[in-house]
């Protein structure tokens, strides 16, 4: 298991004083990412070799967002790895020891100089240990954007948007999704988040957010505003509270 401690930055922060949806995902990224640097290959190491893991799904339980100042912890920790994915938890705990976020997640390793997912290597495994899962709702095998879309202004991806491997950040996806609900005027649920990766938006790419109806909650469609589906994104109330 990997931990990651850090206090709640006022950059960090949404119009609340509270650690915004981004910057949650942020540290939850962060995490994973110096886990990897502790124990395996890393970040330059995996570039040098051609390969990235990339995230496929999340789905993250939230109890509450801490507020500026206040001390957080994140830990990480791999409990599942197949020959084609990896499956990671996360939790979030403040400074009182309360978890204040859970989450799940599916990741691939990704040959950039063959352009495709290829199967994990032994050296990966060493992620792997004894930790189990976190007891939460499985992820869906596949979220769906059903009934009729109510599309929003379309976002051409600049460099803001893009991270190391070239492509829109995961947490950039999320944000789209966010701020287009805001432009519909809707308040998005925020229990759980629910997150599928289709296809990899570059630098120039138009993205078109379109909001669905569904249980609960709300999806977002992020979309070329044709065939080609770059993430699905679904904010829900929790059964469980």
């Amino acid at each position: 298991m990997y931990s990651l401690k850090g206090r709640v930055r006022y950059s960090e922060c949404d119009e609340n004083g509270r650690l915004s949806l981004v910057g949650m995902i942020n540290y939850l990224q962060d995490c994973s990412t110096f886990h990897s640097e502790e124990v395996a290959e890393g970040l330059r190491g995996l570039g040098k070799e051609g390969l990235g893991w990339i995230l496929a799904a999340w789905r993250i339980e939230i109890d509450r967002l801490p507020e500026f100042g206040e001390n957080i912890e994140v830990k990480t920790w791999s409990y599942e790895m197949k020959s084609l994915h990896a499956m990671r938890n996360y939790e979030l705990f403040d400074q009182e020891r309360h978890s204040c976020v859970r989450a799940e997640s599916q990741w691939l390793l990704y040959s950039f100089k063959d352009n495709r997912i290829i199967r994990i290597p032994e050296s990966q495994k060493v992620y792997l240990e004894n930790t189990p899962r976190i007891p939460m709702p499985r992820m869906e095998r596949k979220l769906k954007a059903e009934g009729e879309g109510r599309p929003t202004h379309p976002i051409v991806v600049t460099e803001q948007h893009l991270d190391t491997n070239k492509h829109v950040n995961n947490a950039q996806y999320v944000l789209m999704a966010f701020d287009a609900l805001a432009e519909a005027g809707i308040e998005a649920p925020l229990d759980t988040l629910s997150v599928q990766y289709r296809d990899m938006a570059y630098l120039g790419d138009v993205i078109v957010p379109t909001i669905y109806g569904c249980e609960n909650g709300k999806t977002v469609s992020l979309s070329d505003g044709n065939d080609a589906v770059y993430a699905i994104v679904r904010f829900q109330e929790r059964n469980d509270q």
